[in-house]
């Protein structure tokens, strides 16, 4: 079988939230033997992004304080409409700066209450992202999230905090293009539970038409 390339995208600057490189480690053998990973730290190479080159690009991106350049932001949505995938974990929802990627992205990220044990359910018995995964509890930052009111979408699994259950993972599409967030992923222990794994490969087979 051969290997389909992706990017992955994110920070390992000082003062970071959410440094890249433990996360790299985990992914890499999360994927490894279906998918090689190409990381990058250059906000171009959003620019050039190819489905030619890539079949899906990961975003671990930790830029709350920054926007795009208006060629970067194109460049990520000619990728994703014409086809590649895109799967943001965690913080990677900060590409959504920018109204174009809002809708791209599906929601922006509003705020989230301390870190804490986190339990996370099914919102459905069958969907390809969650073969193999049951509910499972782990610890975890409770995001919330605004949703962009013309973006359709699918959530596929929720979280409980103060007795109510809060969106943590949807697909949709785009264009000819596959877009999934998944909401747990703060630090590298969260890439350690199956349950994270699951859905990670999972994500990542469905985003590049695997």
């Amino acid at each position: 079988m051969t290997e389909k390339h992706i990017l992955l995208i994110g920070d390992d600057h000082s003062g970071a939230w959410h440094p890249l490189e433990p996360v790299r480690q985990e992914l890499e053998q999360i994927l490894a033997g279906e998918f090689q990973l190409t990381v990058t730290k250059n906000y171009d190479d959003l620019s050039s992004l190819d489905t030619i080159q890539y079949a899906a690009c990961i975003s671990y991106a930790d830029i709350w304080t920054r926007a795009l350049t208006s060629e970067q932001i194109a460049g990520l949505l000619k990728f994703v409409a014409g086809g590649g995938g895109l799967l943001a974990i965690h913080n990677g929802i900060s590409l959504a700066g920018s109204y174009e990627l809002l809708q791209v992205m599906g929601a922006r990220f509003v705020t989230h209450p301390p870190y804490q044990s986190l339990h996370f359910y099914r919102t459905m018995k069958e969907h390809p992202l969650l073969q193999g995964v049951e509910d499972f509890s782990i610890d975890e930052e409770p995001y919330q999230f605004e949703f962009d009111p013309f973006t359709p979408r699918t959530v596929f699994l929720e979280y409980e905090y103060n007795g109510e259950r809060w969106p943590s993972a949807w697909e949709h599409n785009y264009g000819l293009g596959k877009v999934v967030y998944l909401h747990p992923g703060h630090s590298a222990n969260a890439f350690r539970s199956d349950a994270i794994k699951r859905l990670i490969l999972n994500s990542v087979r469905l985003a590049s038409g695997h």
